[in-house]
């Protein structure tokens, strides 16, 4: 029996959650229990993920226990919207530039879930949300660039298509201290190299042409995908050479 298989049995026994979720939340810490977040929502309710979704950062702040509660209902959305109730993704949009990263950490995890369900919803979804504010666009990028929705090229096209508008995004942002700006950046080194693996012949074209770009921040973005293991993995000697054109 795994960890989640653990936590289903335990939360079938009890008739309230919360006292349970705050106990095995791991927080305050490094990681939150994930696969406890994985267990509530698989078993969760609407009603459940809406009182949960209740501690807002006043309530629940950064490292609390009680974030875990927010981060389950937030995450319970992504379940919601797959079974047909769509109008999730609205609130879901507005998680996506809450001040907690572990909330906005959730958001990706919600879309994931639809992603797996239903790919073609989601990119129609974040169609929308590449036009946002920083925030919404990281929340784009850690949400498509998953290895378990990155499957079908022509879904690993579109998102190549949309990791391509939100770099080039980066350009026109003037205030590069403002902390949205920081987060997306973030976002971005990882999500990269996530994506080329699924796809490399397709993903190496895009990366090269903005490995040749003169942006500083853009560059720093491509160097640190090009540190990820996995494109080591995937192609060392293009890894070299990439790395000795951004030098």
């Amino acid at each position: 029996m795994n960890k989640k298989e653990y936590y289903l049995q335990e939360l079938k026994k009890l008739k309230d959650w919360k006292p349970y979720l705050l106990q095995e939340s791991q927080l305050p810490g490094r990681r939150a229990n994930l696969e406890l977040l994985q267990a509530a929502v698989d078993l969760g309710s609407e009603r459940l993920f809406n009182e949960l979704r209740r501690y807002d950062a006043r309530r629940a702040p950064t490292n609390s226990p009680y974030e875990f509660l927010a981060m389950c209902g937030v995450v319970g959305l992504g379940k919601l919207i797959i079974e047909g109730e769509e109008r999730y993704f609205n609130e879901l949009r507005c998680y996506a530039s809450d001040s907690r990263w572990r909330i906005r950490e959730g958001v990706a995890f919600a879309l994931q879930i639809v992603g797996k369900k239903s790919p073609k919803k989601l990119l129609e979804e974040m169609e929308e949300w590449k036009k946002g504010n920083p925030y919404e666009k990281r929340a784009v990028a850690a949400g498509l660039c998953e290895p378990g929705i990155l499957k079908e090229k022509w879904f690993i096209k579109r998102v190549f298509e949309m990791l391509d508008t939100m770099t080039s995004s980066v350009e026109n942002i003037k205030d590069r201290q403002d902390e949205g700006f920081r987060v997306l950046k973030k976002g971005l080194s990882y999500c990269w190299s996530v994506a080329v693996v699924s796809f490399p012949q397709e993903g190496k074209k895009y990366m090269e042409k903005w490995i040749q770009y003169k942006d500083q921040d853009i560059g720093w973005i491509m160097k640190e995908n090009l540190k990820k293991n996995r494109l080591q993995r995937m192609d060392a000697s293009w890894v070299a050479g990439m790395k000795a054109n951004l030098d």
